[in-house]
């Protein structure tokens, strides 16, 4: 069937780049409402409406009434022409309680096709990913709030199918939970700053077929501010800035032990040549951490965790020279790249290359009408494009727009995002 296409369009342009490989769930990153497309997708310290469900649930305690917000989007129209994506979400305050809201995302990604071992048509199947949150947050001092998520998700990448042999079936759905948790504090600097933090998709690795190939959350650690850099009887101005670090921890197959050589025992450290392990237990094929150690590791597996990197996979490190001659002890594989000291080449720089940032500028005239820029800058993952949008508020009715300025073969170019608040 077509299904390795669909993971590889999946990875490479649904979200945020290489940082994002290796792992499940990734529909989760995908920004809901216009407002953050249109501010680089920094909203983490803002969060003053019921998007904060996704951004911030911390933000649910600063909030009173009633409201609801939804975005419809054709996703990467330019790339494929039957992918959408929709957000719903809401708050409901209760008086002495706090503040409880939620939300449902739902990505379409497409009719997609059956093919049998000699390319004979078996039908058509729905790749959808879906997932909802339920919300609560609270006040924990005059300027300062907290708030929680606990979502449910059901990835549907294929219908279940049989092997080639015909014996075994092969799962192509998933189900999983995950948490999150958010803090708020306003009116820092003289009343001028807001501060915000998050972890959200904390949860257990998603299982499709076997729990040796189950791939972790896309668990992140969102650090932001709102700077209100100008207030007016009509005029505002907001500067936010996020940051975004993955938690997942993850390696590439490397020598963990400096035998020159990738695993060749079992987890118990009987010798295996086919093993993953070295003679101390350590799993030296590429693997990521459970997700409660990976918001550990994730700080240094860039830099000070592993040893020298299998670059060619033949399960040896070195062995040949520069010239790509077979020399005992050697620096180089066999396609002239260095293995021998790829482990002490990285560098605590490599742990900051990975973050992802996020800038926006909003100008608010009267509490009416908004005007929007803001820049996403991932240079792991080569994704650095402007955005540009706008907003207007009439009575209980809010209305947003989003675009991303991005190069005819960006995934994301023509992708326009409109959102909308009602409040009652």
């Amino acid at each position: 069937m077509k299904f390795n296409k669909l993971i590889i369009m999946i990875l490479m342009t649904l979200l945020l780049g290489s940082a994002a490989y290796g792992q499940s769930a990734l529909f989760l990153l995908i920004a809901p409402g216009a407002r953050a497309g249109g501010m680089g997708e920094a909203q983490v310290a803002l969060a003053d409406d019921s998007y904060a469900t996704y951004w911030n649930p911390a933000g649910l305690g600063f909030q009173s009434g009633y409201e609801l917000s939804g975005m419809h989007v054709n996703w990467l129209p330019g790339l494929v022409d039957d992918m959408y994506y929709d957000f719903v979400g809401g708050r409901a305050p209760v008086a002495g309680v706090g503040v409880f809201g939620g939300h449902i995302i739902y990505l379409n990604a497409g009719t997609q096709q059956h093919t049998g071992p000699n390319g004979e048509d078996l039908g058509t199947f729905v790749t959808y990913f879906t997932s909802g949150a339920l919300s609560y947050s609270t006040m924990l001092t005059e300027n300062s709030s907290i708030g929680f998520n606990f979502k449910i998700l059901y990835q549907h990448l294929t219908d279940n199918i049989k092997t080639d042999v015909g014996t075994e079936e092969t799962k192509g759905t998933a189900t999983n939970f995950g948490f999150d948790v958010g803090y708020l504090v306003k009116g820092k600097m003289g009343g001028r700053l807001d501060l915000g933090a998050m972890v959200a998709n904390l949860g257990p690795k998603v299982i499709f077929n076997d729990e040796e190939q189950a791939d972790p959350m896309p668990t992140n650690l969102k650090l932001g501010f709102n700077y209100r850099a100008y207030e007016s009887r009509y005029n505002s101005v907001n500067i936010v800035y996020d940051v975004n670090k993955l938690l997942v921890g993850e390696y590439a197959s490397m020598d963990w032990d400096e035998d020159l050589a990738i695993g060749g025992y079992d987890e118990d450290g009987t010798v295996n040549p086919s093993g993953n392990f070295n003679v101390d237990g350590q799993n030296e094929i590429a693997h990521t951490d459970s997700w409660w150690k990976g918001i550990f590791t994730s700080f240094v597996d860039d830099w000070a965790l592993g040893g020298d990197r299998d670059i060619d996979g033949d399960r040896l490190i070195g062995g040949f020279d520069a010239d790509t001659l077979q020399t005992p002890g050697g620096a180089y594989n066999s396609e002239g790249k260095m293995e021998v000291g790829t482990g002490d080449a990285r560098s605590v720089s490599d742990e900051f290359s990975s973050l992802i940032h996020s800038f926006g500028v909003e100008y608010w005239y009267n509490n009416m009408f908004a005007i929007r820029g803001g820049y996403f800058y991932d240079n792991e993952g080569k994704i650095k494009t402007p955005t540009v949008g706008a907003g207007l508020r009439y009575g209980n009715y809010g209305f947003d727009f989003g675009y991303t300025i991005a190069k005819e073969t960006h995934p994301l170019n023509n992708t326009l995002r409109f959102s909308v608040l009602l409040k009652f």
